[in-house]
């Protein structure tokens, strides 16, 4: 054998397995390009995408964060109440439309960067152990959150936590000289949507609903007896800035004004067919007259109970024009524990209005309606240009209501301007009035603490002339007067300093009754409603 057929001799298994080689990866491409052909043909191209990304990216990506990324941004492209709400913010977004959570029983607020109790809950963990309003809380499990600008929010975290468990927090109270330590057994906190219930005239209830929860009904129940029992025929119900929730809360207070087998609302969709949702013989307010207040921040479920109240002829719409948000979302939960809200029909008033205002134009577009609405003076007189756009439709007494964009108002009360000066929108904006009457609460709460309602309360402050204390308090923080502008708003600061007040001592139930002498839509509502036959 010559040296040239030894050298091929030794070169042809080298050929022969580089060959075999290239031919696998020939297959193994071929193969891939295969999988990528099938899985775009059988619809898998936000996988393909994500996985080639993934794998060939310049830069090291995680897959998890593009999925969540991809998720939100094709929710958005739907409407702009689909979303999707990851694991860790699940509980959190659930939580004030649950009715409670577990907690310390605290109500407490940010000054000077030093954690303020306001009030505790009654019967909570907090007040059992003797934790008083005006104690300042410096450490939570030995870590120091007093001076170190620590977020509400992570302050929140470290208080909340499973129901049983325990958490130590330092406490400085005045005229002691050491911090005070206690051991707090975390329990079930409960979470009122009803702010307030009292009476406004002899025979007028008023009740503030600030959002339908799980126990909206309950407690809607409560106050109405409440109400009755100190000769309330005529109620005034609140809706004003309450943002919707739970439909069945919406639509189980409907229940208790309207006869039985009346329409409350219906729902529809593409794979949801048409729910009619009924009133039963249950009602509790039947034979009360009613009045509902509505602006332009109620939506969805608040619309719903307008709605049905109004399309049936039952009750007296007052007050602007509402958000307009119509669209019914189910919550499916995913296998991580992250969760997609999904609009899965829209809802129906009784005479057939889908009040969902348009979103055609992108989410951007759809929350800035507002800021549209305000700059062509919808805020300040009846909006005609909706109404010249707007479908009508007819109540069975044959009055005229409108949809394609909220509920509008049988009676429009414009937004207050009267008494409104530039200082007085700087002491407002800048969270002054708040920092003063919490101030002045926190020095003067053994004075304050005997006044159990709040007509004695107001009475209490009227006398104590903290005007002149509050311009000097508001210029030492910046904000000085313009000449007349304490003229024109004094009689606005006036009842604002001492509802906040009163608030810190008395809670909503001090705070409503006072802020509603400057109330400019709920007196009109008194006054409608006391002609109502």
């Amino acid at each position: 054998m010559n040296i040239q057929n030894k050298k091929s001799s030794a070169l042809l298994p080298l050929i022969l397995a580089l060959v075999l080689i290239i031919g696998i990866l020939i297959g193994i491409k071929l193969n891939q390009d295969e999988r990528t052909r099938l899985s775009l043909a059988k619809g898998d191209k936000l996988n393909t995408v994500l996985n080639l990304i993934q794998e060939q990216y310049v830069d090291p990506v995680s897959k998890d964060s593009l999925t969540e990324k991809a998720i939100n941004a094709i929710l958005e492209s739907l409407d702009p109440h689909s979303v999707y709400i990851p694991a860790k913010d699940l509980e959190a977004m659930n939580e004030p439309l649950e009715g409670n959570f577990s907690g310390i029983g605290v109500q407490f607020n940010m000054q000077s960067d030093t954690v303020a109790v306001i009030m505790t809950v009654p019967n909570g963990p907090s007040a059992k152990l003797g934790i008083l309003p005006g104690d300042r809380i410096v450490k939570i499990n030995g870590l120091r959150v007093a001076g170190v600008k620590m977020s509400s929010d992570k302050i929140m975290k470290l208080l909340k936590g499973p129901q049983g468990t325990k958490v130590k927090v330092s406490i400085k109270r005045k005229r002691v000289s050491h911090l005070i330590d206690f051991v707090i057994t975390r329990d079930l906190i409960p979470l009122y949507s009803v702010d307030a219930s009292f009476m406004v005239t002899k025979n007028t209830g008023y009740m503030k609903i600030s959002k339908f929860a799980r126990t909206t009904h309950q407690e809607f129940v409560a106050a109405m007896n409440q109400l009755h029992k100190q000769g309330c025929n005529r109620l005034i119900l609140d809706l004003r800035e309450n943002g919707g929730g739970f439909l069945d809360a919406a639509t189980s207070i409907a229940d208790e004004f309207l006869k039985n087998k009346k329409l409350i609302v219906y729902t529809q969709g593409k794979a949801s067919p048409r729910t009619n949702i009924y009133a039963t013989s249950r009602g509790i307010c039947e034979n009360d007259k009613l009045v509902i207040l509505l602006d332009e921040w109620s939506a969805s479920a608040s619309e719903i109970l307008a709605g049905s109240i109004q399309d049936n002829d039952r009750g007296v719409i007052i007050g602007r024009r509402s958000f307009g948000k119509g669209l019914v979302q189910e919550q499916s939960t995913l296998p991580d524990g992250s969760a997609i809200r999904l609009t899965v029909a829209r809802y129906y008033t009784p005479t057939g209005r889908c009040i969902q205002k348009p979103y055609g134009n992108g989410t951007e577009d759809y929350y800035n309606d507002l800021n549209k609405r305000y700059a062509h003076g919808e805020f300040e007189v009846s909006d005609s240009i909706h109404f010249s756009k707007a479908k009508k439709y007819k109540t069975p007494k044959g009055r005229i209501v409108y949809g394609g964009g909220g509920i509008m108002p049988d009676v429009f009360v414009p937004l207050d301007t009267v008494g409104y000066t530039s200082f007085l929108g700087k002491v407002r904006d800048m969270g002054i009035i708040y920092k003063f009457a919490f101030d002045y609460t926190d020095q003067n709460r053994n004075k304050l603490l005997p006044y159990k309602n709040a007509r004695t309360l107001n009475n209490y402050l009227e006398k104590q002339n903290l005007l002149p204390k509050f311009m000097a308090y508001a210029a030492k923080n910046g904000v000085r007067k313009k000449d007349g502008d304490l003229k024109k708003s004094e009689h606005l600061l006036k009842i604002e300093l001492n509802a906040y007040i009163a608030r810190n001592i008395l809670d909503n139930e001090g705070f409503y009754p006072i802020i509603m002498n400057i109330d400019n839509t709920l007196q009109r509502a008194i006054r409608v409603i006391a002609k109502e036959k």
